[in-house]
């Protein structure tokens, strides 16, 4: 499985987050092939913009969802799991990018 998730660049616990994830992952059976992050800065807009989605439709940059995309496929990876929540319209644009299953970590709870 391909651990995903977009954070601000605030957030201190990226790593925390991310390894609590795998081991809910793990604990499931699942074996994690990789870890792609999004780091959402402090940039034009300012900070009002941290939290916020890169966009609506896979909350990610289209240029990082595209990389993530290619990591699914070249690991051949079952599932993809974002640390984020995600919605229905998310996990199918996500789903038919990635080639794969994409489902949040609150899904696996």
């Amino acid at each position: 499985m391909m651990l995903v998730g977009l954070f601000s660049a605030k957030d201190k616990q990226v790593e925390a987050k991310l390894d609590l994830l795998a081991a809910s992952v793990e604990a499931r059976g699942g074996r994690v092939v990789g870890r792609q992050i999004q780091r959402r800065g402090i940039s034009r807009g300012g900070a009002s913009k941290m939290t916020s989605p890169f966009s609506r439709r896979t909350l990610l940059s289209s240029g990082k969802a595209h990389e993530v995309a290619d990591a699914c496929r070249s690991a051949a990876v079952a599932m993809a799991v974002f640390v984020n929540p995600l919605t229905d319209h998310q996990r199918t644009v996500l789903s038919d990018l990635f080639g794969c299953p994409v489902v949040s970590g609150d899904d696996l709870a």
